[in-house]
């Protein structure tokens, strides 16, 4: 295409991953831009955890240090019983011998987004492009023409590789047709938002918190500005109502039992998919993150696979922008498709089941479960190793 604007790399989407891989791709020496839809680096309000193994990986691109001097450190967390006012705990200092960090960071997914985002900058090879909205691509044996909308006109760009980390609606996934297989859970779930001190009203709190119960389970997590409290809520009660004052007003009274009047910075509905794709790309065409695979929020796996899929697909297109060869993409797909299904997806649904579950045989069974694990030394420092996702990292390094 003579005279159109050429890459080498060309990303979707300037979240936590699209941002992390081009950080990546700069300071290896290749040529890459960002397109953006928004004016800005979207300010998420879902994901705030970084689990250990990440931190590790982000420290690789100088990003860390910022998420520690922005975030809390959470080694402990909680799991809860509501009714009972039972606590399970957790440690991740015990793994303090195969990590400099044992802990989670509790910190907005957005500072990280920013910081890179900005960081791009001093990169002659790297540039973000914000106001861009995808609408169509065509690959061929040696490249992808693209075609964006901007407030004035059509840009269009050629790029050997195109990644899409363009989210969960990823327009890169659906023009490659790829099916986005699993389901989508009945309830909406609804996060609030509050600068009232929560450990005021409840004790022992850790900053991280899974709280179960039949009726109205809860994730209370503390980010340094705000509590956040996710709920699930019924669909039928409509979009305004859920995030009504009422609404607000009856979840902190059951949760504090105190009638109080508790002023909240956000209210956040959503729906919660497990969801994978087929597959993670196709030819010059790649995904990763949301737009390749998506689970529910206990745990906070999301964006730490998506950021895990990040630094897979730059060693891998490392390689192939070295060599020619594509088998290094297509293993790139195997592995993450891999670790998503008998992880991500695996772990969370465990998850969601243990937290609704506040009642019956199946709880208790796996309640009892869990202080048996927690009882074992060899067994708990496995789960710790696996909820920090150094298990997930090694399975994956198995797949040829």
């Amino acid at each position: 295409m003579t005279g159109v604007e050429r890459c080498q790399i060309a990303i979707v989407g300037a979240g936590p991953v699209g941002t992390v891989l081009a950080t990546l791709l700069a300071q290896a020496g290749q040529d890459v831009i960002i397109f953006e839809a928004g004016g800005d680096c979207a300010q998420d309000l879902r994901a705030s955890t970084f689990h250990p193994s990440t931190l590790e990986m982000l420290d690789t691109i100088g990003i860390t240090p910022m998420l520690l001097d922005r975030g809390l450190k959470a080694p402990v967390y909680h799991w809860r019983d509501r009714r009972s006012g039972e606590v399970i705990d957790f440690d991740l200092s015990e793994i303090a011998d195969v990590t400099r960090y044992p802990f989670r960071i509790q910190c907005e997914q957005y500072h990280l987004s920013r910081a890179l985002a900005d960081g791009l900058e001093k990169h002659g090879n790297a540039q973000m492009r914000f106001g861009r909205r995808l609408l169509t691509f065509e690959q061929d044996d040696a490249g992808v023409d693209l075609a964006f909308e901007t407030m004035t006109g059509i840009e269009k760009l050629r790029c050997d590789y195109l990644i899409g980390a363009d989210g969960a609606n990823s327009i890169v996934r659906k023009w490659l047709g790829i099916d986005f297989d699993g389901f989508t859970y009945q309830e909406r779930f609804l996060t609030l938002s509050t600068q009232i001190e929560l450990a005021d009203y409840l004790p022992n709190l850790a900053y991280v918190n899974y709280v179960s119960d039949p009726d109205e389970w809860l994730v209370l997590l503390r980010v340094p500005s705000v509590w956040r409290v996710l709920v699930p809520t019924d669909a039928a009660m409509g979009d305004d109502y859920l995030r009504s004052d009422a609404m607000k007003s009856g979840i902190f009274k059951r949760l504090l039992g105190e009638d109080l009047d508790v002023s909240t910075q956000h209210r956040t509905l959503y729906r919660v998919h497990q969801r994978v794709a087929k597959s993670f790309g196709r030819g010059r065409v790649l995904l990763a993150g949301d737009a390749a695979h998506l689970n529910n929020p206990l745990g906070g796996f999301g964006m730490n696979s998506g950021v895990h899929d990040a630094f897979n697909l730059f060693d891998k297109l490392q390689t192939t922008i070295a060599t020619g060869d594509r088998a290094p993409l297509e293993l790139y797909d195997r592995q993450r498709r891999t670790v998503t299904h008998s992880f991500t997806q695996t772990q969370t649904i465990d998850n969601m089941a243990f937290i609704k579950g506040g009642a019956g045989e199946g709880h208790e069974r796996r309640r009892q479960a869990m202080l048996a694990l927690k009882a074992d030394d060899d067994k708990r420092r496995a789960y710790l190793l696996r909820q920090a996702m150094f298990e997930s990292l090694a399975q994956a390094r198995e797949i040829a």
